[in-house]
């Protein structure tokens, strides 16, 4: 293992580790690399490039800390929603020194629970103590079973929600949809139960994601409000830098991620990240990430407004603010 000890001069570290490139998914080395050089901590031990993957070690001497590298649980879930721009989120948050992110989505509360913890803690990115590892699933919001399961985990879980107007994450849902599945039927008739009388089906998985309210309760049933943050999916592409802000805030983290790490990207019409150190290219979310979406008939579209107005107010209700979908 390598086995670090920090120097009390350095124990504060700024300046230019907020620039450094995200680590990889599974291997923290490159990022005490950057470290090691940006900071003057010291290596000790046998030199080898493989992290430990025991428990932090113990404070051994007055002149610092040895730290070891683990796997942990998670002390912050990215729990939703859909096409809301969590994936966006999750990168943003892993150019944060402090965020040990999983990239991939485990669905472990929804899909694989029976797998257990052990599982779980295994498919996280190994950690320093001190840093925050997260997961995001956008479909642990809607699953019925998540609330009570997460809790299970741990009750002081942070949790954070990134929200959309939901008439234009239906609309995104079924875009990706039909990109995958070509020939479905339209949205129009998957919207309606009969659209002569205008009566939509809400049990539509697009439709029925967007009932906020419905399952916001369920999680509020569980964790305090104070512990479940909630991110604008509109504020995230016009101000990124404000909404990674707050999370970093919820997440009691320094505000290193700012507005120096974004730029506007018009093709896609959302925020790209700025070229990162040891890069030769800005890096912006795959090419399925601000698809065309499809066309909907206007009529429709107002229809829908009318049905999920209902189900706003009362979103904004339990979440405490006024998120403006009109």
């Amino acid at each position: 293992a390598i086995t670090l000890t920090l120097a009390p001069h350095s124990a504060i570290i700024k300046g230019n580790i907020a620039d450094m490139a995200p680590p990889s998914e599974d291997c923290i080395a490159p990022l005490l690399v950057q470290v090691l050089k940006a900071s003057g901590w010291r290596q000790e031990g046998n030199g080898s490039d493989a992290l430990g993957s025991g428990h932090p070690a113990p404070e051994t001497n007055s002149s610092g800390k040895e730290w070891t590298a683990a796997r942990r649980l998670p002390q912050a879930l990215i729990i939703g929603v859909k096409k809301g721009g969590t994936r966006a989120l999750l990168e943003f948050l892993r150019l944060h020194p402090d965020i040990r992110a999983l990239g991939s989505e485990p669905h472990f509360f929804d899909r694989h629970y029976a797998r257990g913890l052990d599982w779980y803690r295994s498919m996280m990115p190994k950690a320093l103590d001190g840093q925050i590892v997260m997961e995001k699933t956008p479909r642990y919001f809607v699953t019925v079973d998540t609330p009570a399961r997460v809790h299970a985990m741990s009750q002081d879980v942070k949790l954070i929600v990134v929200v959309r107007d939901p008439v234009t994450r239906a609309i995104s849902d079924y875009t990706q949809i039909i990109s995958k599945t070509p020939g479905i039927p339209s949205f129009e008739s998957l919207a309606f139960k009969n659209r002569t009388t205008g009566q939509i089906d809400s049990l539509w998985s697009p439709l029925w994601i967007g009932l906020y309210a419905q399952h916001m309760e369920r999680w509020l049933a569980w964790f305090p409000r104070n512990q479940i943050h909630l991110v604008s999916g509109e504020r995230l592409i016009s101000d990124p830098a404000g909404e990674l802000g707050k999370v970093q805030d919820f997440l009691g983290l320094q505000r290193i991620v700012t507005d120096k790490h974004f730029y506007f990207n018009k093709t896609k019409g959302f925020p790209c990240l700025k070229k990162p150190e040891g890069s030769s290219k800005p890096h912006c979310l795959g090419k399925t990430k601000g698809r065309t979406h499809v066309s909907i008939d206007p009529e429709v579209i107002r229809k829908l407004r009318d049905f999920y107005k209902p189900h706003n107010q009362r979103f904004y209700q339990l979440a405490g603010q006024n998120f403006g979908w009109h």
